[in-house]
């Protein structure tokens, strides 16, 4: 078992690493095919009256006149050791501005993805359980109604009731004025983004569960379980359940690219310092250097989360083997 998931770890490392070169390396092309210029956004108006030689300097201290395949070779060559660069927006080193903000990144998604696994394992089995009937119907179509909603929308809206009208929790960052970070503090500012991103994931699990729980549903296995006289109770949650949920582990890595720009989208909306506002001030200043970490970022992130539901699913069927 330990060795066939060592096997599966190594396959995808050795596909993860052409697909970041290839990520990367399209990054430079862009940015040389960009009337970008990185010298004249360092100078500003100031390049008007600037010296020449030292223009030209700093060129080629820069080497931003050389081949875009020279000038990537050195990139990558320092960002194998976590230099990435000076993100000329935020004038500070690529890896400290995402090393400051990931971790509270993480955080967000962290519990709006647990917010969002529960939600649609109670609603999917729920809407399953009772199909046909009134809580069913509610379920789906308000499942439906919410894939549809932007999630800066369910920002908005969530923001309005709670923070504004009814005055429950904080509408924004991570403290209230200027007291100090606690876990109370952080607990009521993080709740109201998680749960906005978690509603705007949680309808497509919800939705997945409920299509497979009704298969289960009629399978002989399940309807032997029910023939023997066990409790409805015990044949969908012990039985039926159990085998829906295989197929759910696939659907994990596959929403998390959506996950993640979701997040960016509700940090930016409830003020949320992650990198979604570095993310922003990044791409209105053609930050190039940052862009580029941040776009590595959400890759390598994409990978993993795929990697992940592979393991997972493998290690929940045997029958499934570690050769995918």
């Amino acid at each position: 078992m330990k060795s066939g998931i060592g096997k599966l770890v190594l396959r995808r490392l050795a596909f993860a690493v052409p697909v970041l070169l290839i990520v990367s390396f399209g990054l430079f092309l862009l940015a040389k095919a960009s009337p970008f210029d990185p010298v004249e956004r360092y100078f500003g108006v100031r390049i008007i009256g600037a010296d020449p030689e030292r223009i030209a300097q700093i060129r080629e201290n820069w080497g931003v006149d050389k081949p875009v395949l020279e000038q990537y070779t050195a990139w990558l060559g320092h960002a194998i050791t976590g230099d990435f660069g000076d993100s000329l927006s935020l004038q500070q080193p690529v890896s400290q501005v995402v090393g400051d903000r990931l971790g509270w990144s993480t955080l967000l998604l962290a519990v709006g993805f647990g917010m969002a696994l529960v939600l649609g394992l109670v609603l999917g089995t729920l809407a399953a359980w009772r199909q046909g009937g009134w809580l069913d119907r509610a379920i789906t179509s308000g499942s439906y109604v919410l894939e549809a909603a932007p999630v800066f929308w369910l920002g908005l809206g969530a923001l309005f009731i709670f923070a504004q009208q009814l005055q429950w929790l904080p509408g924004g960052g991570l403290t209230d004025g200027d007291q100090a970070l606690d876990f109370g503090q952080l607990v009521r500012h993080v709740i109201l983004p998680a749960a906005v991103l978690a509603i705007s994931q949680a309808p497509w699990f919800a939705l997945f569960i409920r299509q497979n729980l009704m298969e289960s549903l009629t399978q002989d296995y399940v309807i032997g379980a029910r023939a023997r006289g066990l409790p409805d109770r015990t044949v969908v949650l012990g039985h039926a359940l159990r085998t829906s949920l295989l197929p759910f582990l696939t659907l994990l890595g596959s929403r998390l690219p959506e996950l993640i720009s979701g997040a960016l989208l509700v940090e930016t909306v409830f003020s949320w310092p992650g990198i979604a506002k570095a993310t922003v001030d990044a791409a209105l200043n053609v930050d190039f250097a940052l862009l580029g970490a941040l776009t590595l970022l959400a890759t390598a992130a994409v990978l993993l989360g795929n990697l992940i539901a592979d393991v997972l699913y493998s290690l929940a069927d045997p029958r499934v083997g570690f050769d995918g």
